[in-house]
C-alpha cells in the first residue's frame, strides 16, 4: 500500500496511451472500506432514532413531537402522546450556547407556533385556550400560568413560524440573536443604514442575478480568447515590472542625492546625527534596490525565451477548449458533486447530534449522548469530510489530465474520441480510482494537522505568549506551503498516470524528475502564467462591476450600491477563479506533455513530435538560436504534424 509496497514495476520509458492497467488497487480497497465506515455512521444514527428526533424534534423530557412516545425510566413527563403536537417550542429561543451549538432553553411540543407577539400572560393563556397549544410546562394548566415561573416563556413571546421540514418554532424577527454579533450591532446602530442596504439588494435582485450570469458568460468567453491576448498581457506585465523596478531604484537614488545635498553641517549634534542616519538608510535602500533590479533584469533576460513557451502553451490551451468544449463544464460537475456530499455530511452530522442514549443533565432535562467507543465517530466523520472532498477534487484533476493527454498525444485530431472527457472519466473509473484515493489521502494527512493547529491557535488567542504564537503561526504556514507543493506534485502525478498507467508513487517520481529538469520553465509558467490568469480574473470582476455601476445608476441613493456591487464582484471573482483554474490545470498538463515529448522525441523518423504547430515553432526557433550561438550541434529538421492536426 505504500510507495515501496507496490507490485507494479516502474516503467523506464514513457509510452503515451499504449496500454492501460489498474493502479493502486490496495488504496482503492482502503477507500471503499472507509466509505463503508461512513455509511455505518449514517446507518447507526438513523437506527438509534436520531432521524425522527432530528426531523420531528423532541422536548426537554425526551418525547418526540408528532408521535406517541414510550416511557423513559426515571423521567416523570416522558412517554407522552404528542400526536397532535407536531412543533418544538422553546421558552427562550434567544438563549444560545455557542460553545455547544444549541439553544439552552426548555423545549416543549406544541400544536401550533404563536404567529403573533404575545405581550402579556393573559395573551399566553388565551392562545392556549383557543389553539390548544400550551406554551408553559406540561405540569401547569393555563389557569396556573405565572410570569414568575421558569416553566413559562419569557414575555413578550416573539412571533414565530415553523422551520420547513424540521418542525421547530423559530422567531420571525431574529434581532434577539444580535447580542452575539457585537460588531454587527455597532455597524447597524443606525437601523436606517441596514434597511437601506437590504432594500437596495431586494430592489436590485434581478440586476444582481443578471450580472452574475454575465460574469459566467464572460468567464467562458475568456477561456477561449485568452490565447489571443496572452502575448499582449505577458509583455505588458514584463514592461511594467521593468519600469517599476527601474523607477523605484531611480527614485531612491534621487532621494539619497537630495538628502545628501540638504544636510546642513551647522545643525545641532542630535539633529545632524539623525540626518546622517537617514542618509545612511537611504544609501542602503538604494544599493539593495539596485542589486534587486540587476538580478531581476538578468533573470528576465535569461527567462525571456521561456516566456515565449508560456505564451505558446496558452495558445494551445485555447485550442484544447475548442476541441474539448465539455472541459468548460467541469466546475459545474465538481461543484454539484461536492454540494451533494456536503449536504449528506451535514445531515449525518445533525443526526449524530441527536443520536445515542437518553440521560438527564444537571438541569433535570433529557439529552442524548453516544457512549463508549462510538462517541469518537465524530472524528471519523470529520476525516471523511476532508478525504472525500479531496477525492472529488482529485477526480476532476485526473479527468482533465486524461482528456488533455488524449488530445496532445493523438497525432491526427480527427481520430479523437467523440467525447474525450467521457472517455477520460471511463478510464478513471476503470483503472485509476486507487491512485486518486491515495493522492487525496496524502493531502488529508497534511490538512488535518494544520486544522488542529488552527483550532489550538483560536482557543489560545490572547492567552499564549509571543513565542508560542510565533511557533504556531510558523507551523501553520509551513504545513500550508507543504500542502500547496504536494497538491502541485499530485496534479502532475495524475498526468503521468494518465499517460503511462503507472501507480501513484512511480508517476510522482517520474513527474518530479521531468519538473526538476525543466525547473526554469516551471518557474516561468507558474509566475507569468499565474499572473496572466490573475489579470483575467480581475478583468472579469472589473467588467462585471462596471456593468453593475451602469445598471444601478438609476438609483440616486448611492449608499445602496455598496452591498449589491460587493455581492456581484465577489461572485464574479469566484466564478472567474473556478473557470480559470481549469485553464491553469490544462496549461500544466500541456507543459508536462511537452516536456516529455521533447525529452523522448527529436523529430527523426520513428520519433516524430506529438506537439502542436505552435509549440513546434517554439522548438524550431530555440534550435535556430542555439545554432547561431554555436552552442549546439547540427540539429535535425523538425517534421510537421500529421495532416489531420488542427491549426484552429
Amino acid at each position: 500500500m505504500g510507495c515501496c509496497g507496490s507490485t507494479q514495476n516502474s516503467k523506464r520509458d514513457w509510452r503515451p496511451l499504449e496500454e492501460h492497467s489498474c493502479t493502486d488497487i490496495p488504496w482503492l480497497l482502503l477507500f471503499v472500506l472507509f466509505c463503508v465506515g461512513m455509511g455505518f455512521i449514517c446507518g447507526f444514527s438513523i437506527a438509534s432514532g436520531a432521524a425522527s428526533r432530528l426531523v420531528s424534534g423532541y422536548d426537554s423530557y425526551g418525547n418526540i413531537c408528532g408521535q406517541k412516545n414510550t416511557k423513559l425510566e426515571g423521567i416523570e413527563q416522558s412517554g407522552l402522546d404528542h400526536t397532535n403536537h407536531k412543533y418544538v417550542f422553546f421558552l427562550d429561543p434567544c438563549k444560545l450556547d455557542l460553545v455547544h451549538r444549541k439553544i439552552k432553553s426548555v423545549a416543549l411540543c406544541v400544536s401550533e407556533c404563536p404567529r403573533e407577539e404575545l405581550k402579556t400572560l393573559s395573551d399566553v393563556q388565551k392562545f392556549a385556550e383557543i389553539n390548544g397549544s400550551e406554551l408553559c410546562d406540561y405540569s401547569l394548566k393555563p389557569s396556573e400560568y405565572t410570569t414568575a415561573s421558569s416553566l413559562c416563556p419569557k414575555l413578550p413571546v416573539p412571533p414565530s413560524a415553523p422551520i420547513p421540514f424540521f418542525h421547530r418554532c423559530a422567531p420571525v424577527n431574529i434581532s434577539c440573536y444580535a447580542k452575539f454579533a457585537e460588531a454587527l450591532i455597532t455597524f447597524v446602530s443606525d437601523n436606517s443604514v441596514l434597511h437601506r442596504l437590504i432594500s437596495g439588494v431586494m430592489t436590485s435582485k434581478e440586476i444582481i442575478m443578471g450580472l452574475c450570469l454575465l460574469s459566467l458568460v464572460l468567464s467562458m468567453i475568456l477561456m477561449v480568447i485568452i490565447r489571443f491576448i496572452s502575448r499582449v498581457l505577458v509583455w505588458i506585465l514584463t514592461i511594467l515590472v521593468i519600469l517599476g523596478s527601474l523607477g523605484g531604484t531611480g527614485v531612491l537614488w534621487w532621494m539619497y542625492a537630495s538628502q545628501r545635498k540638504s544636510i546642513d553641517e551647522n545643525l545641532p549634534p542630535d539633529q545632524l546625527q539623525v540626518a546622517q542616519d537617514n542618509l545612511q538608510a537611504l544609501l542602503v535602500y538604494s544599493i539593495a534596490a539596485t542589486v534587486f533590479t540587476v538580478i531581476l533584469l538578468l533573470i528576465m533576460l535569461i527567462m525571456r525565451k521561456r516566456v515565449a513557451l508560456t505564451i505558446a502553451l496558452f495558445h494551445v490551451a485555447g485550442k484544447v477548449f475548442i476541441h474539448l468544449p465539455l472541459l468548460v463544464f467541469q466546475p459545474f460537475w465538481t461543484f454539484f458533486a461536492l454540494l451533494l456530499f456536503w449536504v449528506y455530511w451535514v445531515m449525518v452530522l445533525l443526526l449524530l447530534g441527536t443520536a445515542g442514549e437518553p440521560f438527564v443533565n444537571e438541569a433535570g432535562f433529557v439529552e442524548f449522548r453516544i457512549n463508549g467507543p462510538l462517541q469518537y465517530m465524530w472524528w471519523y466523520h470529520v476525516v471523511g469530510l476532508i478525504w472525500i472532498s479531496e477525492f472529488i477534487l482529485a477526480c476532476q484533476q485526473m479527468t482533465i489530465a486524461g482528456a488533455v493527454v488524449t488530445y496532445y498525444f493523438t497525432r491526427n485530431k480527427g481520430d479523437l474520441p467523440f467525447t474525450p472527457i467521457l472517455a477520460s472519466v471511463s478510464r478513471l473509473i476503470r483503472y485509476h480510482l486507487g491512485t486518486v484515493a491515495k493522492g487525496a489521502f496524502i493531502i488529508t494527512l497534511v490538512k488535518i494537522p494544520r486544522m488542529i493547529l488552527m483550532y489550538i491557535q483560536s482557543q489560545l488567542k490572547g492567552k499564549e505568549n509571543a513565542c508560542a504564537r510565533c511557533m504556531l503561526k510558523s507551523c501553520i504556514c509551513c504545513l500550508w506551503c507543504l500542502e500547496k507543493c504536494l497538491s502541485y506534485l499530485n496534479q502532475n502525478a495524475y498526468t503521468a498516470t494518465a499517460i503511462n498507467s503507472t501507480n501513484f508513487c512511480t508517476s510522482a517520481k517520474d513527474a518530479l524528475i521531468i519538473l526538476v529538469e525543466n525547473a526554469l520553465r516551471v518557474a516561468t509558467i507558474n509566475t507569468v502564467g499565474d499572473f496572466v490568469l490573475f489579470l483575467g480574473k480581475v478583468l472579469i470582476m472589473s467588467s462585471t462591476g462596471l456593468a453593475g455601476i451602469m445598471l444601478l445608476n438609476y438609483q440616486q441613493d448611492y449608499t445602496v450600491w455598496v452591498l449589491p456591487l460587493i455581492i456581484v464582484c465577489l461572485f464574479a471573482f469566484l466564478v472567474a477563479h473556478c473557470f480559470l483554474s481549469i485553464y491553469e490545470m490544462v496549461v500544466d498538463v500541456l507543459f508536462l506533455c511537452f516536456a516529455i515529448d521533447t525529452k523522448y522525441n527529436d523529430g527523426s523518423p520513428g520519433k516524430e513530435f506529438y506537439m502542436d504547430k505552435v509549440l513546434m515553432e517554439f522548438v524550431e526557433s530555440s534550435r535556430r538560436a542555439m545554432k547561431e550561438t554555436g552552442s549546439a550541434a547540427e540539429g535535425r529538421e523538425l517534421k510537421p504534424m500529421a495532416s489531420g492536426t488542427s491549426t484552429a
